[in-house]
């Protein structure tokens, strides 16, 4: 069903979010929507920068002890 959404089908779905919500909270509405979609995706992907940090982080130190 949501592969049939057309160029007006579109619009329709724009004109009544910004009655919905007014124009003024739309950027904040699309910067939250943003910022869950970035959370989302780090979360996901199996190796992100957090744990690759940590893990080399813990290499070096234990490359310090042995030496």
């Amino acid at each position: 069903m949501s592969g049939n959404l057309g160029g007006w089908t579109g619009l329709i779905v724009l004109v009544v979010v910004l009655l919905l919500f007014g124009a003024p909270k739309l950027p904040a509405l699309a910067k939250s929507l943003g910022q869950s979609l970035k959370i989302f995706k780090s979360e996901v992907r199996p190796g992100d920068d957090s744990t690759d940090s940590a893990d080399s982080s813990g290499s070096e130190g234990s490359d310090d002890t042995k030496r």
